[in-house]
């Protein structure tokens, strides 16, 4: 952890203005009338003017779906699975929201929950939620489905699917919102809604400098991440329809990138996804190329489509010649040198804090400092900064507010929590690191040798809340994390196995059990040693109860709680010999757990339900808690066991469909 603040920890969803979507659609539901949102109401302010100039106001309306077809079609949330071409972008310019949307749906995951499972028939109000990423937290935000129609125009994106499917107008309408108007839409960052929308972090490519386009999209497609690109900035600031089908000043989502053999030659192309929804590129490769016709058919087949859907392919020196940057985006940073290696690891801390002007020596505040250490065996590259600060205080035009920097600590000062003035002297200089800037955010990458570094965020003219991620590369070979960046501070030792009656009567004080949040209170305070990490959540802890409740009362009775405790014991010593050796418990070392745990002699797990428990219980960055390790082997006995008392001849068993689902439904 740093010296002087304590990592974020988890934290529930936010809601947007204080508006419960479900305590507003059950009111809603039991009035029989529809939603209304009074905070973003169905008026010209919401707009705002700068997108309503020269329009006829006296012709704008506010519709429902519904009404908007009048009976001819039922609308849809979703029709027939959401995809990049359910979107046709309006008269805001938020193509940069649009493209990082587009490139979304590519990952169905994140998509997933973003849109939520929500419809026009079942419960249906009026009122739909989505949830964006704003400073370590998810936002949701809940709107009316009214929608503003110009005429017989939709103003701002256009539903397809025969004007029936409706999620991408009411994203729009709720990331308008978020920012306070349509109008605040109209132009903005690319990096800022691929945060919005994921809370990852985004890496920015240098064309110029980037020698394998073909891979490198590959390579970030394959870590999940989203990757989008922008077409070089007119002098006027004002984006416009080129000769070559390409717009200027414009967002588009990188949707593939394919290296094929044409008669004479091997060429790179890249696929791009424009958020108009038409206009395309027009030069070679493009889909009415004469190009396609110097390839075998089959590849032609496969990739080749002639349709009038925004999505085009060309070549990757013209897309050099014609973009100005390329945007990838990914919970951890994605390393995309000339090796392209997608499976390194990084560790990850968060800060939240608030910089004020003024407070500062020599220039640098002396209130935000975030101290941390870089170990041996690191590489080039291997620490990125990025601030991220809270969008609703800022206008479209504002520059990012905060500046940051980094120094070395000398051996005299690491002692301290927090750095005196004197550290901060005027012959004190920064370490230079490569910046991208955006209106809300700002990200660092560094290349530091070991030692302990301070990273000091400055406010340039008013108070800004900000939240600090630095993500360090963990080490290829020797993996010995340093300790600020450690998921787990177990104790050395757990109480002796006879002092366990008195650790349960402790916490279930008069009563003669434990429910799950005694039981938390109890491993949280008993197991670990207070440091800040991942500790056993409650519903971590409702799932021990139900796998160690023999007799199915939702409670941990003192027999059960003893048992309880020999398993924790075995857990204790399997991470903590797997983390002595390593530094650092990661997922690929859980068939070691399963092997070493003695309550699991006799179970086997193969290679397929190893690489399942990986995706269950490991982290993005491949690690794995010791609470999530407590339930992965708690719950590997209690099924192997369950299956041996059910099975009749050891190959296989029959259930009722009541006892399968009161067996998966509880334990």
């Amino acid at each position: 952890m740093a010296y002087n603040q304590e990592p974020l920890a988890k934290t529930p969803v936010i809601k947007f203005n204080g508006q419960d979507f479900t305590s507003l659609r059950d009111r809603c539901l039991s009035r029989g009338l529809p939603f209304e949102d009074e905070t973003f109401p169905a008026e010209p302010s919401s707009i705002g003017l700068q997108l309503l100039q020269g329009k006829d106001l006296s012709s704008l309306r506010w519709v429902r779906p519904k009404d908007i077809l009048n009976g001819k079609s039922e609308p849809h949330f979703i029709l027939e699975g959401a995809s990049r071409f359910d979107i046709q972008q309006g008269e805001a310019g938020d193509c940069w929201f649009l493209a990082a949307l587009g490139s979304l749906t590519l990952n169905q995951q994140h998509l997933q929950k973003i849109l939520m499972d929500q419809s026009f028939s079942h419960q249906y109000a009026g009122i739909f939620r989505f949830w964006f990423w704003q400073c370590g937290q998810w936002v949701e935000v809940v709107v009316d489905d009214r929608l503003p129609i110009l005429k017989t125009e939709y103003l701002f994106v256009r539903p397809r699917s025969n004007n029936q499917e409706f999620w991408p107008c009411l994203l729009e309408k709720a990331y308008a919102k978020f920012h306070g108007s349509y109008a605040n839409l109209h132009y903005g960052f690319l990096p800022d809604a691929l945060v919005d929308l994921t809370g990852g972090v985004v890496t920015n490519i240098d064309l110029n400098l980037s020698s394998d386009l073909v891979m490198m999209v590959k390579t970030a497609a394959k870590a999940g991440s989203l990757i989008t690109c922008a077409t070089l900035a007119e002098p006027t600031g004002v984006a416009r329809s080129l000769k070559n089908g390409l717009v200027s000043q414009h967002a588009y989502t990188v949707t593939g990138a394919q290296r094929i053999q044409t008669w004479r030659s091997w060429e790179d192309l890249i696929r791009l996804w424009n958020p108009w929804g038409h206009t395309e590129w027009r030069g070679r490769w493009s889909d009415e190329s004469l190009e396609w016709q110097k390839i075998p058919d089959q590849q032609r087949r496969q990739l080749h489509e002639n349709k009038e859907d925004g999505e085009f392919w060309m070549s990757c020196q013209d897309f050099r010649d014609n973009f100005s940057c390329l945007h990838i985006c990914n919970q951890f940073p994605v390393s995309l040198n000339q090796e392209n290696v997608p499976h390194e690891r990084w560790s990850q801390v968060m800060f939240k804090n608030s910089a004020t002007p003024g407070n500062t020596t020599e220039g640098l505040s002396r209130d935000t400092q975030s101290i941390f250490s870089v170990p041996e065996g690191m590489e080039s590259h291997n620490a990125i900064m990025s601030i991220n600060i809270i969008q609703q205080n800022l206008k479209a035009k504002d520059k990012f507010p905060l500046s940051l920097s980094v120094f070395k600590v000398d051996p005299q000062f690491q002692h301290y929590q927090k750095l005196p003035p004197t550290f901060f002297s005027k012959f004190r200089n920064a370490i230079e690191g490569i910046s991208s800037k955006n209106r809300g955010s700002l990200t660092k990458r560094y290349s530091l040798s070991p030692g302990t570094y301070v990273a000091v965020t400055s406010a340039h003219s008013e108070t800004v809340e900000f939240l600090l991620r630095i993500f360090l590369k963990m080490p290829d070979g020797n993996r010995n994390l340093d300790s600020n960046f450690n998921l787990m501070a177990l104790k050395a030792s757990l109480p002796k196995h006879s002092s366990q009656e008195s650790i349960f009567h402790k916490y279930a004080q008069q009563e003669l059990n434990l429910d799950a949040a005694q039981l938390q209170n109890l491993l949280n305070q008993e197991l670990l040693t207070g440091t800040p990490g991942h500790t056993f959540s409650l519903d971590e802890c409702r799932s021990i109860v139900a796998l160690m409740d023999l007799k199915v009362n939702g409670r941990l009775e003192q027999d059960e709680f003893a048992r309880l405790w020999g398993r924790l014991v075995h857990c204790q010593r399997v991470f903590q010999n797997i983390q002595n050796h390593s530094g650092v418990f990661l997922s690929l070392d859980l068939w070691k757990a399963v092997r070493d745990a003695g309550f699991l002699a006799g179970i086997s797990v193969s290679n397929e339900l190893l690489d399942l428990m990986t995706l269950r219980y490991g982290d993005s960055s491949g690690r794995v808690s010791f609470p999530s390790l407590v339930c992965l082997l708690l719950r590997l006995e209690a099924m192997a066991k369950t299956f041996q008392n059910l099975s009749k001849d050891g190959k296989g068993l029959y259930l009722t469909e009541m006892e399968w689902m009161n067996l998966v439904m509880y334990n």
